[in-house]
């Protein structure tokens, strides 16, 4: 291993001992706390996995909110993410989950879901508390974030996962060994579970696709772009489902478009002979009010879906109860 990874596998190391340990504390919130994290970095679904878990806790009538850090948001301050707010103020994802849940007109507005960001999530969810009562907090992208104590830990994997290195050569923030800290781990079937130092408990096979707009021309020819963690996963998903650009272009994750960008996007669709170009959905948002200047342009949306996956929220939700039951200090001890 590289020795700039052997650096921050010691660093990561020695922060983890702490916490197991009990010499940093675990902060805990009134309201039961369910992680949906990662061990690399980006690429793994967590948003539209947390819109899915999401759904099914509206179905079933439980309230929740949504802690996240906002990446690349303008400030610091913990906010309640407004649904018609701008991707600068929350984070793009963020914004994508108060929109989505936003939109479920059948929930009254005491129960609505809301997505707190603070890149405290502890201080985020004394917030949310404060004003919306001790709900279920789904805490983003949270498995590293061990200041804030947890109920249940869920970590999706991406099919390269086990045989990444640490950052910053690679992209794992932390061992593969980490998953013992896990009660459950996502993965489609294309994960081999069998590649991991540590099998967790629960392993739920998700069902993974993407959506094209219904105004999409199948016979047209597109140009795609995106910046998002991995971009080869978003164009090998057009080529799947039948749609094959005539030119790629890629931006760094969670980018924010300018003028400029607009620019190059819009001579790449000159120059290859594109009838119009395709991006996600967090893409589309963060083009603001430029994305009429790339018109006609449709956005693609991925969608996620456990496999038996009302059981399994069945399972996390009794692990949850039995937790709440005998709490104990330390999220270590009381895996299951």
């Amino acid at each position: 291993m590289n020795l700039l990874s052997d650096i921050f596998g010691v660093g990561v190391g020695l922060r983890n001992t702490l916490y197991d340990r009990g010499i940093f504390r675990e902060e805990q919130l009134r309201g039961p706390v369910v992680s949906i994290g990662n061990l690399c970095v980006g690429g793994t679904g967590k948003t539209p996995f947390t819109q899915w878990l999401g759904d099914r806790l509206c179905e079933r009538g439980i309230p929740f909110d949504v802690l996240s850090r906002g990446y690349g948001r303008s400030s610091t301050e913990i906010k309640v993410v407004d649904p018609n707010g701008a991707p600068c103020e929350f984070g793009d994802e963020p914004l994508l989950l108060a929109k989505h849940f936003s939109s479920k007109s059948r929930i009254d507005d005491e129960t609505l879901p809301r997505v707190i960001v603070g890149p405290d999530r502890y201080q985020a969810g004394l917030v949310a508390e404060k004003e919306f009562g001790p709900r279920l907090h789904l805490l983003d992208d949270g498995f590293q974030h061990r200041r804030l104590a947890r109920d249940f830990d869920i970590v999706l994997l991406a099919p390269d996962d086990a045989g990444q290195v640490l950052l910053p050569v690679g992209r794992l923030r932390e061992p593969l060994r980490a998953l013992r800290r896990a009660d459950a781990v996502v993965a489609t079937a294309a994960v081999k579970i069998e590649e991991y130092p540590i099998v967790p408990p629960r392993i739920w096979r998700v069902e993974r696709d993407i959506v094209l707009p219904p105004r999409l021309p199948a016979d047209g020819r597109v140009l795609a772009f995106c910046g998002i963690a991995r971009p080869d996963r978003f164009f090998g998903d057009l080529r799947r489902n039948g749609l094959y650009p005539v030119g790629e272009l890629t931006f760094r994750d969670h980018h924010g478009y300018g003028a400029k960008d607009v620019e190059k996007i819009a001579r790449e669709i000159s120059s290859s002979g594109a009838d119009c170009c395709v991006t996600t959905i967090k893409d589309m948002m963060n083009l603001g009010d430029l994305v009429h200047r790339l018109a006609p342009i449709y956005a693609v949306d991925v969608k996620l879906a456990l496999v038996d996956g009302e059981a399994a929220i069945d399972e996390m939700l009794s692990v949850i109860e039995e937790r709440k039951r005998t709490p104990v200090r330390n999220g270590h001890e009381q895996r299951s």
